[in-house]
């Protein structure tokens, strides 16, 4: 995979650096770490040397053990200049969090730290994410240094708004989600071969609304995390992704196609148009079982106003899709349940005609909707097998890894 360097500067969001290089080495990506001085007030170098197994360095005059070389890597005879070396080796260069202090250095030229030499001697692409308080990232200068680092060629990470370090404050200064952040430099690697190269993979998340009128809807509490996971985990191994979308208001990972749906109706003529396509399906959308009889009332319904409402079922998507399902294709559905309930999960799965079931137990609080983390239980015609409670990404690899063992049985019995 590829050779990333990562800068990490004096900012409380340094801790988020350390599940970012986790995250990168998982992928498979080899990861060596800078730190300026700041940044180890917050966060120590052992941490990242644990995660990435290789020296973290802050100075351009310390010697560097492993010869500028990455992990997985044989180090050289020979000792290079140090940041020289790394910067060359390097096919992208992130640093987050980027701090006030360290963004105007890099927009200045300055050389002082690790950091900031192999900044300027880094041919590769180079990115940074700001991380502040609002009030600083807002602040002109700021801006400024900004916008000519833009203009130099370096891809600029743009903060999110929420919750900032300081108790109370919210605004726009954020560092976003390390597994966003892996996606957003992936999407600036060059092109080099990934498992899934050449394989498309449609995802479909959320859930569908059914219109009472033109305020209320039928629907779920489904947000559409674990679609968005597993769209950007596909995307990491190198698919070409799809994404049907209803009311998913997260966005989506770079690089991805997205389309945005409401209904159970869209969603159902979204997916007959891409299914054909695909070679895998991730049906991770939870569409409403039900919708009104009757065509949506027009304007708002009074408070006052006689409902007798009628329901109907909606169109079973799934298996509609399943019936047109070729050897080439793998599908992938999702069960919400009340507790684990791998009989009722079995059924479903022989019914619908996947290859796999997900099994999710929305009675634990602790995995529910809206949570960043989940538990599954991957089941097939033979097995059901637990995955450990973790987060939505580490999930959404867990589920892509038995993919992939589907996928070479199908493939070792046409042969």
């Amino acid at each position: 995979m590829a050779r990333i360097l990562l800068g990490v500067s004096g900012g409380i969001a340094a801790y988020k650096a350390l599940e970012l290089a986790r995250l990168a080495s998982r992928a498979g990506h080899g990861v060596r770490v800078l730190m300026t001085e700041g940044a180890t007030r917050f966060v120590g170098a052992a941490s990242f040397e644990g995660i990435v197994g290789a020296p973290v360095l802050t100075s351009e005059f310390e010697r560097d053990p492993m010869r500028g070389a990455f992990p997985g890597e044989p180090t050289p005879k020979h000792d290079p200049i140090g940041h020289l070396a790394l910067a060359a080796n390097c096919d992208a260069y992130l640093v987050a969090p980027a701090s006030a202090n360290t963004l105007a250095k890099l927009a200045a030229g300055n050389a002082d730290s690790m950091l900031t030499t192999s900044f300027l001697a880094c041919t590769a692409p180079r990115l940074v994410a700001p991380a502040m308080n609002d009030r600083m990232y807002a602040n002109a200068a700021i801006q400024a240094n900004l916008a000519t680092l833009r203009e130099r060629g370096v891809a600029v990470i743009d903060p999110e708004e929420g919750a900032l370090a300081s108790r109370g404050e919210h605004g726009k200064g954020r560092l976003p989600d390390p597994a966003r952040l892996l996606a957003l430099l992936e999407a600036e690697l060059p092109i080099g071969h990934r498992p899934w190269d050449g394989l498309r993979v449609l995802v479909t998340a959320g859930g569908t609304r059914e219109p009472i009128d033109s305020v209320r809807y039928l629907g779920n509490r489904s947000s559409g995390r674990m679609g968005i996971a597993l769209a950007a985990a596909a995307a990491r191994r190198g698919a070409d992704v799809t994404l049907i979308a209803a009311n998913v208001a997260l966005p989506e990972p770079p690089g991805i196609h997205r389309i945005d749906v409401e209904t159970g109706e869209q969603l159902a003529d979204a997916a007959q148009t891409e299914f054909p396509k695909a070679h895998v399906l991730l049906m991770a959308a939870a569409p409403a079982d039900f919708r009104t009889a009757n065509q949506a009332a027009e304007g708002k319904l009074t408070r006052d106003a006689a409902l007798d409402l009628h329901l109907e079922p909606t169109e079973d998507i799934l298996a509609s899709l399943t019936a047109t399902k070729t050897d080439d294709q793998t599908v992938i559905a999702f069960a919400a349940e009340a507790g684990e309930n791998v009989e009722r999960a079995k059924e479903k799965l022989a019914r619908k005609k996947a290859d796999l079931i997900v099994l999710n137990d929305i009675s634990n609080p602790a995995i529910g909707f809206e949570s960043q983390e989940n538990a599954v239980t991957l089941i097939d015609s033979a097995n059901a097998i637990p995955a450990p409670q973790a987060s939505k990404d580490t999930t959404a690899d867990a589920i892509l890894d038995r993919v992939d063992q589907l996928r070479s049985k199908t493939s070792s019995r046409t042969q």
